[in-house]
């Protein structure tokens, strides 16, 4: 089984906590990272501690899948080497040797710069270090003596595995091509792109996992439509900071089913994840199984699927990656 998770929203979407629950309970021969870079954060809860990543994906908390950085990821060597100690996951930790790099100079670009000051990017150093790539000066990840005892054929690990889930940075809506242009990341973050930055064909793919929050949230500039005012989030509890920036999330109440459809059409998903329902609609924190949420929760997820035609298969019902509602021996 080779699965993909992707973001339906603006990012911080709950990714870490949905990838990080699929990890342990599907029990995948590989882990792999897709996206841009160490722009995007992801928070997870497991075994009653906090981990706050940018480059390694979520599903680290399996410790029986080996962990790869794929070759379409930007890789900055000192966050990653930062996150596999605070991880401990050296050993079962691995870089794809031609993945990008990210040096002091892309960071210090990226700071500079006008646009990225116009578009509130995180100033990571990711999309001049992109642009390099491009342009065919980039140093590759086979040129920096600290990754080279990490290096291997990431294509070749993830073509010969069995099973693999892919976890994808950002969000739809955040995509280069499809997003809210220019106010978007710096590469494309679907579901076709993830399978392309670690190695793996179209045909290769069993699942995509689109993850949506129960309200809609974005870091940063660009159109953002019924948004509400940060008293306002606060006082429904929906108000959050991001985890690379520490910028104060703009919350909408709604769920933007028009973008959210066309996510799901670009990404070709197959499932989807509610995050945060116990945000939404308080009662449900902790549940585990779909008969005990509320009447409300419950109606809530019957009209996403009708919107969306595409089942919902996994409801998060608290900050834990163990609080988890998984329909998906139910209805697949």
């Amino acid at each position: 089984m080779k699965t993909i998770l992707a973001g339906g929203q603006y990012g911080d979407e709950g990714k870490g906590k949905i990838s990080s629950y699929i990890a342990v309970k599907d029990n995948p021969e590989i882990v792999a990272r897709a996206g841009v870079g160490p722009n995007a954060g992801h928070r997870v809860l497991y075994k009653g501690k906090w981990y706050g990543l940018r480059m390694l994906p979520s599903g680290f908390v399996n410790e029986n899948s080996k962990i790869l950085v794929g070759t379409g990821v930007m890789v900055n060597p000192a966050v990653f080497l930062e996150e596999m100690e605070k991880t401990n996951t050296k050993g079962r930790i691995f870089v794809d040797r031609g993945a990008g790099t990210i040096l002091q100079k892309h960071i210090e670009e990226d700071s500079a710069s006008e646009t990225s000051k116009k578009i509130g990017t995180t100033k990571t150093g990711c999309g001049p270090s992109l642009v390099d790539r491009v342009r065919r000066t980039a140093k590759r990840a086979d040129e920096i003596e600290e990754l080279k005892p990490y290096l291997v054929d990431g294509v070749k690990m993830v073509n010969e595995a069995k099973d693999v889930f892919i976890e994808g940075s950002q969000g739809f809506m955040l995509s280069l091509y499809y997003g809210t242009y220019p106010f978007v990341t710096s590469k494309d973050v679907t579901a076709s792109s993830f399978a392309a930055d670690v190695g793996l064909g179209p045909t290769k793919i069993d699942e995509v996992i689109l993850v949506i929050k129960s309200y809609t949230t974005r870091v940063g500039n660009g159109p953002f439509p019924s948004e509400i005012g940060v008293e306002e989030a606060e006082g429904l509890s929906f108000q959050e900071y991001g985890t690379v920036t520490g910028r104060p999330r703009r919350t909408s109440k709604e769920l933007h089913f028009d973008d959210l459809k066309k996510a799901v059409m670009v990404n070709g998903a197959t499932q989807i994840a509610i995050t945060k329902i116990d945000i939404r609609f308080k009662g449900n924190e902790g549940i585990k199984e779909y008969k005990k949420l509320t009447q409300e929760a419950k109606d809530y997820v019957n009209i996403v699927e009708k919107r969306l035609d595409v089942p919902v298969t996994l409801i998060g019902t608290g900050p834990d990656t163990e609080h988890i509602v998984d329909r998906r021996e139910e209805i697949l």
